[in-house]
């Protein structure tokens, strides 16, 4: 009978973890995966985007913001693990404007992995919605180590 395989896992205490019921990341052997990421610092949203009435965004300049904070928070996580951006394999950005996504991710993911050319499969995904009106960004990840 073969061992079985370890697996933990890590949270940010944030209230929607226990509403919706979910981990953050879980570890399961070599492979971390990291559920998706919004920018928020523990308390509340960062950069959250103007909403109109009937919680339609209004302004997506908060684009970039939102996406350097989501990969701070899975690098955060992958940290708990003994791990780097610098080890994930794959990647999924869902966005609600795939142009405002577009014109700043290069340079917002080129920072984050730390090389001009990061090495990660990448999808770039456009949505109707994310999980909080004013969210633009959620960031999913696999990392291998």
């Amino acid at each position: 009978m073969s061992e079985p395989i370890e697996r933990t896992t890590e949270n940010f205490g944030v209230p929607w973890e226990g509403i919706y019921g979910y981990v953050q990341a879980v570890k399961h052997g070599d492979t971390i995966y990291v559920s998706g990421q919004l920018s928020h610092d523990g308390d509340q949203l960062v950069a959250p985007a103007p909403v109109d009435a009937n919680g339609a965004v209004t302004d997506f300049s908060a684009m970039e913001e939102q996406m350097r904070r989501s990969y701070v928070n899975a690098a955060e996580l992958l940290k708990r693990f003994g791990a780097t951006l610098a080890d994930v394999v794959e990647e999924v950005l869902y966005v609600l404007d795939i142009d405002a996504a577009f014109a700043v991710a290069g340079p917002v993911r080129k920072a984050a992995y730390g090389r001009e050319d990061p090495q990660v499969a990448s999808t770039l995904v456009g949505t109707t919605r994310l999980a909080f009106p004013e969210q633009l960004v959620e960031i999913k990840l696999i990392a291998r180590v």
